[in-house]
């Protein structure tokens, strides 16, 4: 007689592989409920002027409104009454629709630009002890390393800022620092983040004057790191005609509430630290040429 149990296991095997299967199903329909349910009952309504204020923003998520990215600004506006004039690439025309959207009403805005606080370039500031590390001016910052140049408070010049930019507002000049495309800067601040030197600064667009100088130390240890930095000498604070400038802790430092960019304490720094960004330009421009026989 053949052996009957081998069957019988068989047929149990497959009756319990087919109960835990209908079994797998109920609870995965049961979970599938309670979802569903859960989803009805804590539904938020999105509200259709974020997605009208997403429409409207550049999209570039370059985080100079203070938010993770555009949608997050978007919903700041909406939810948490964020100002609508944050928004720095896309100016005032977006801050105008954003306003419109939210019915609200515009004030002037004034243009901002970046300026990079230092005229030390390797034509001007002293060499310090070799570096030879990472190509990266906030590595080459990190306490008890070798700096390039001997002022601590100089641009290192390995163009952070201009990598960081994502208008090609940025670009490195011939003397190893970085120069602004003003017309394409959108004073986002990537750059000014970008510094590890608090060396960039985000100044009003109609101001043509600045202190390319940020070096706190007394005129006779400046001159030692740089040839053209700032010694405190006051000749500008002097001359000023509007006391739009004033030495502060040994750097000449300009109240551009006040200043009016006449120029004077351009003409009468002995340091030629205090520039005219009338000239700067000009420099500017020229880099921006095509190179003859090459690309632009």
């Amino acid at each position: 007689m053949c052996p009957v149990l081998p069957v019988t296991v068989a047929a149990s095997a497959g009756g319990y592989t087919l109960f835990g299967v209908l079994v797998m199903l109920v609870i995965g329909a049961v979970l599938g409920l309670v979802l569903f349910a859960a989803s009805r009952f804590f539904k938020t309504d999105v509200d259709e002027r974020v997605e009208k204020i997403l429409d409207v923003l550049p999209n570039v998520n370059c985080g100079a409104c203070g938010f993770g990215g555009c949608a997050a600004y978007a919903e700041a506006v909406v939810y948490k009454g964020s100002a609508c004039s944050l928004c720095a690439p896309g100016g005032a025309d977006v801050e105008c629709r954003i306003a419109e959207i939210m019915g609200a009403s515009v004030g002037d805005r004034e243009p901002l630009v970046a300026v990079v606080h230092c005229g030390g370039g390797t034509r001007s500031a002293h060499s310090a002890a070799g570096y030879y590390g990472i190509a990266s001016c906030r590595a080459a910052s990190v306490p008890g390393l070798n700096s390039p140049k001997a002022c601590v408070f100089g641009c290192l010049g390995m163009g952070d800022c201009v990598a960081a930019c994502k208008f090609d507002a940025m670009v490195m000049g011939d003397d190893g620092l970085p120069l602004v495309i003003e017309s394409n800067c959108v004073a986002c601040g990537a750059c000014v983040r970008a510094c590890p030197r608090n060396i960039i600064q985000l100044h009003p667009l109609k101001s043509f004057v600045h202190v390319y100088c940020i070096n706190t130390d007394k005129g006779r240890d400046v001159r030692k790191a740089c040839d053209i930095g700032c010694i405190a000498c006051m000749k500008c604070e002097k001359i000023c005609p509007v006391d739009a400038i004033h030495v502060i802790n040994n750097v000449a430092v300009i109240d551009y509430d006040k200043c009016i960019s006449c120029g004077k304490c351009v003409k009468e720094c002995p340091q030629g630290i205090i520039v005219n960004m009338r000239k700067t330009r000009k420099e500017i421009d020229r880099l921006r040429q095509p190179v003859p026989g090459g690309t632009s």
